[in-house]
């Protein structure tokens, strides 16, 4: 609050001459008006970090297709290559597909199928049409056929455990059973079931080394 040094009377501030007297007041000046706080600068922080996101999306999206395009291109490749190398053979029922990575062979013969297998055949036997493959890769030697006969399911197990008498495992009962035979170059299963009056079975060989 301001005085006149002359009067003493009370003034306002900013007040260049006393209301009283008159006199002028000594250090009056207008009142400074203060410039307008400056409001915040405009950020381009959220701009720059919606453009470093599109970005990383970008490259992302760009490696996800780049990577699509050269898995294609190996799939076509190693497809090509396996093509080009692969001979088929078929003689009536037997066909005989090699590969690079091995070789696929099937056949309608049982006698063949068994002796692919390593195993005798439950007589009277018939294999299943399309139910014979034998795959070699590597080392491994696979042979699965499926067999029919007329004869009942108990009459084909007590037969193949005749076969494997110390057969790891061998669960049975009328209409089925399954038997797994395993020692150091082989692993057989047989699994026998009821198919209307007579049985069906299957009997897989996984075998170590070339046959």
């Amino acid at each position: 609050m301001a005085f006149c040094n002359s009067c003493g009377a009370t003034l306002n501030e900013g007040t260049k001459f006393c209301n009283k007297c008159g006199a002028a007041v000594s250090g009056a000046s207008a009142p400074v008006m203060s410039a307008p706080a400056a409001g915040p600068t405009p950020s381009t922080a959220p701009s720059q970090s919606s453009s470093s996101a599109l970005k990383i999306i970008l490259i992302v999206v760009a490696v996800i297709v780049v990577l699509g395009i050269l898995g294609i291109a190996s799939i076509g490749f190693i497809g090509y290559r396996i093509a080009k190398h692969s001979r088929v053979q078929q003689n009536g029922d037997n066909v005989k597909v090699e590969t690079p990575f091995g070789n696929v062979e099937t056949t309608q013969d049982p006698a063949e199928a068994a002796k692919n297998l390593g195993i005798d055949l439950y007589p009277g036997a018939q294999t299943k049409h399309g139910g014979t493959s034998s795959v070699s890769f590597g080392s491994y030697h696979t042979v699965t056929a499926i067999f029919i006969s007329s004869d009942a399911p108990d009459k084909v197990c007590d037969f193949y455990k005749s076969k494997f008498p110390g057969a790891m495992v061998t669960s049975s009962d009328r209409n089925r059973c399954t038997i797994v035979s395993n020692d150091s170059r082989n692993m057989v299963t047989i699994n026998v079931e009821a198919q209307g009056d007579g049985s069906q079975f299957q009997i897989t060989n996984v075998s170590k080394g070339n046959k």
